[in-house]
């Protein structure tokens, strides 16, 4: 991901929203409704877009969360939308929040990273996950990139192999829970569940 690619993020904030807040549509719930019963408390959303509809999700169910993205311009979203929340301009790649959290969320969003930027990615999971806390993501299925679109411009998705997450999450020190590839449930998405030791 490069910087231009971030102030895309911020020129589109507002198109972006009004897609992601159709919570009518939103295939992922069900899966939430599960998920959200191996989280704890305070819960990191890395990549949160403008909260709609996941952070919100935790939100209402009573959960203090964090969320960071690097685009200013959905962040200010976030904040008008809950004053409450704490919400942080910062670039996952570089994060360093000098806290841990009991749950992490990198969902949608890690996976707009190039396969390098996705390895560099898992000690900064590790610093900022308390023991035991509970780490998802999404991923591709396969190593590789795809070029996607939103509103005809080129949106970038890349995936290491399902073998190599598996390795990076035992050496900084995770346990995979549950790892399923193209889940039909869960609007086809690539999903990763795994436990801080």
């Amino acid at each position: 991901m490069t910087t231009h690619d971030y102030d895309y993020y911020g020129l589109v904030a507002s198109t972006w929203d009004l897609g992601r807040g159709d919570t009518a549509n939103w295939t992922d719930r069900p899966f939430y409704l599960e998920i959200i019963r191996q989280y704890g408390e305070p819960v990191l959303d890395i990549g949160c877009g403008t909260a709609e509809p996941i952070a919100r999700f935790f939100i209402d169910a009573g959960y203090a969360l964090t969320g960071i993205d690097a685009a200013p311009a959905m962040i200010e979203i976030c904040k008008r939308r809950f004053p409450s929340s704490s919400w942080i301009v910062a670039d996952m790649r570089t994060l360093a929040l000098g806290e841990q959290f009991d749950g992490l969320l990198a969902w949608d969003s890690f996976f707009h990273l190039t396969p390098e930027h996705q390895r560099r990615m898992f000690p900064i999971f590790r610093e900022h996950a308390a023991p035991s806390a509970a780490l998802l993501f999404t991923s591709g299925p396969r190593h590789g990139k795809a070029i996607g679109t939103f509103h005809g411009e080129p949106l970038y998705h890349g995936s290491l192999a399902a073998a190599e997450y598996r390795r990076l999450l035992k050496v900084n020190g995770f346990d995979v829970i549950a790892n399923v590839a193209e889940d039909p449930k869960c609007g086809g998405h690539t999903v990763w569940l795994a436990r801080r030791r």
